[in-house]
């Protein structure tokens, strides 16, 4: 039988999760280093985001069972403290979700928590232009995972925390994961789709990401704020 307040708490975290400005960002400079490079090729995009985000889904899967075997590890040395584990974690997605709604109102490029730092960022592109076929951006999205763990790595931390304390093991907790995961990226596959089949160009598409990234801080933080809130206050 499925635990629906697992299952809420889970479907929360992941949706919270999937509104990544730091995500939406690469995923966009994949794409147009790829269109860049092969001019009306979409099929060629489609190939290529699609493996950035399998890439992408792949790596935060080691990373969530890497999580969650170190809750497991130390469950019986912070036994006798985890509740304060667990309510300090709901705050830290509150303080992330905080800082997300403080981007809509004072907004500042590569702020901590929210997106990719600065300093990391012509690092990324420079990957990113050398590895512009299907196979480089799978490569690409094995790696550009280690950039955006900073401000996408909490509420997977906190989903990992939430099944380790029910008692999970490694085998019983892979379809959370794998659900959280494919969850995470729905919206990517969704940026995907619509420029690979020319509905927009990707110009378009970046051109409307930064016209919005306020708004898409302000979604992103309310759905953290308030899913923090839900697990502190045993709502979920």
């Amino acid at each position: 039988m499925i635990n629906l307040k697992l299952l809420t708490s889970i479907t929360g975290l992941a949706l919270a999760d999937a509104v990544n400005v730091c995500a939406f960002a690469v995923l966009i400079m994949v794409l147009v280093a790829i269109l860049t490079k092969n001019p009306g090729k979409p099929k060629i995009a489609l190939k290529a985001g699609l493996s950035f985000v399998l890439a992408v889904f792949l790596m935060y899967a080691v990373y969530g069972l890497v999580i969650f075997q170190i809750f497991v590890s130390i469950a019986e040395k912070i036994q006798g403290v985890s509740p304060y584990v667990f309510d300090g974690m709901s705050i830290l997605i509150m303080i992330i979700g905080a800082l997300n709604i403080k981007d809509f109102f004072i907004y500042r490029r590569g702020g901590i928590g929210t997106e990719m730092p600065l300093s990391l960022r012509p690092k990324v592109t420079r990957l990113i232009n050398k590895m512009v076929s299907p196979k480089g951006s799978f490569l690409i999205g094995l790696f550009v995972t280690l950039f955006l763990l900073p401000c996408t790595i909490a509420p997977l931390v906190k989903a990992m925390d939430n099944l380790s304390s029910l008692g999970y093991t490694t085998i019983t907790a892979l379809p959370w994961l794998l659900y959280y995961n494919f969850l995470f990226i729905v919206p990517m596959i969704a940026i995907v789709l619509i420029v690979s089949f020319s509905f927009r160009q990707v110009e378009e598409v970046a051109g409307w990401q930064k016209k919005n990234i306020r708004r898409l801080h302000l979604i992103s933080g309310i759905l953290l704020f308030l899913v923090g809130l839900a697990l502190l206050a045993g709502w979920l």
